[in-house]
């Protein structure tokens, strides 16, 4: 691992917070949510001092916010070394697109926030990504994703599940790092044709093809990340 400490840390001065339940929590919501747009990538360090500093609260504190974060399988500690962001492995990919599997088709068919305006804004998502995949830039290609999928279950209706959804997509993040390059770009293409089905009201067939875009990147990141490194 890599431990160089995160420069993304010193854009958290300025960013506006929403209003978590504890310290804690947003300072892990702010942490996850870096994660989540590509800041935080795997094997950067994270250091108590400097990210104590940037959000105003105690070592403790950031201490605790750590704690919650390896929980969740997003950061790990190394002993001797610190905290680090985590580098999810072929299992944790698994588990990941189990999970996914059940929650975002589910969405698709039975969710109540599925109305017209949900279903622009995930036809906003898609026009994004494939502006972004014409420009050739793959970062914002992967976020568009996230905020397609995020949007998918936010459908589903439930904050809860929202919630528990935040932390898959901040684990998915450092996936998609491992896998490297453009790893969205074909996906794009199966994302517009859900977004179709749903403005034709297809709900069921939009789901069954989200399962189907589940099972392909599941197969084509382990594949990816299972690939021995090149040394040519």
């Amino acid at each position: 691992m890599s431990t160089r400490p995160s420069d993304a840390v010193a854009t958290l001065l300025g960013q506006r917070i929403k209003a978590p339940t504890s310290a804690v929590e947003r300072v892990a919501d702010v942490l996850r949510e870096q994660i989540v747009d590509g800041a935080l990538r795997p094997g950067t360090q994270l250091t108590e001092e400097s990210l104590s500093t940037a959000m105003r609260v105690s070592r403790n504190t950031v201490r605790e916010a750590y704690s919650l974060l390896i929980g969740e399988r997003i950061a790990v500690r190394v002993p001797n070394r610190g905290v680090f962001v985590a580098a999810p492995d072929v299992a944790a990919i698994t588990d990941l697109y189990a999970v996914r599997a059940l929650l975002e088709p589910a969405a698709l068919r039975w969710g109540p926030g599925l109305d017209e305006r949900a279903v622009a804004g995930l036809r906003a998502d898609v026009t994004e990504a494939q502006r972004c995949r014409e420009a050739h830039d793959w970062v914002g290609v992967a976020s568009e994703n996230q905020h397609f999928h995020r949007h998918v279950v936010a459908v589903g209706g439930s904050e809860r599940l929202s919630t528990i959804f935040a932390t898959v997509l901040a684990e998915m993040r450092l996936v998609f790092h491992e896998a490297g390059g453009p790893f969205h770009a074909p996906f794009v293409d199966q994302n517009v044709h859900i977004v179709e089905l749903l403005e034709q009201g297809h709900r069921e067939a939009a789901a069954e093809e989200l399962t189907r875009y589940l099972s392909d990147a599941c197969a084509a990141l382990i594949s990816a990340v299972s690939k021995p490194p090149s040394h040519g």
